[in-house]
């Protein structure tokens, strides 16, 4: 999600803390997937299936969050604002722990954005950029799981059941209508807009949940 802020501004469109902190961001939440996947540390088989999971939560996270995180900048860098991923230190530590207990509260960060001349259209549109990107992500693993089928190889299968799910779910968590999520930004900008993007990922996050075929 995006957050407007006056900070320090780089010339460079890209800094070393900001790979920094988005290297750190993915770590962190590759493993807090890992951990959610494998049950938490209560689990027996945790240790097995945690190393077993990884690499699905490592796709899962930069395929969902890191995109996610990523459109938001470059398309305010487009609008020529000054765009950069920022880690969330205490914001870590609850998505580690959390995530080791069994269940996951992830906070690790968000783009931090300056402008002097955003108009409510552009900030708009720069918010619905994350999740746009996510509905992007899920309906290329749909097409990808249609090509490989139910009778595919398992650990395939099931990589791209994560993805479609967290990539689903983290767009529609921000585009709930709630400052400083997304959607709240996208709902002042135009409503139309908002319905158009949020009914269809709650109709398809449902269909998920409710194990329909997409």
């Amino acid at each position: 999600m995006p957050n407007l802020h006056t900070i320090h501004i780089s010339h460079s469109p890209t800094s070393p803390r900001e790979i920094r902190d988005i290297v750190i961001a993915y770590v962190v939440l590759t493993c807090a997937f890992a951990f959610i996947f494998s049950g938490g540390i209560w689990n027996k088989q945790f240790h097995s299936s945690f190393l077993t999971l990884l690499p699905i939560a490592a796709l899962a996270v930069a395929l969902s969050f890191i995109l996610h995180e990523l459109m938001h900048k470059f398309v305010a860098q487009h609008y020529g604002a000054w765009a950069e991923f920022r880690t969330w230190p205490a914001g870590l530590m609850v998505t580690i722990v959390s995530s080791m207990l069994g269940f996951l509260i992830g906070l690790p960060g968000a783009t931090y954005i300056f402008s002097n001349s955003f108009t409510r259209r552009q900030n708009g549109i720069v918010s619905l950029a994350g999740p746009a990107t996510n509905l992007v992500v899920f309906f290329a693993f749909v097409a990808i799981g249609l090509v490989v089928g139910t009778s595919g190889p398992s650990y395939l299968v099931l990589a791209i059941g994560v993805v479609m799910f967290i990539s689903l779910w983290l767009g529609f968590f921000n585009m709930l209508p709630i400052p400083p999520l997304d959607g709240s930004k996208v709902l002042a900008w135009d409503w139309r807009v908002y319905l158009a993007v949020m009914v269809p990922t709650i109709l398809l996050l449902a269909g998920l949940f409710l194990g329909l075929p997409l």
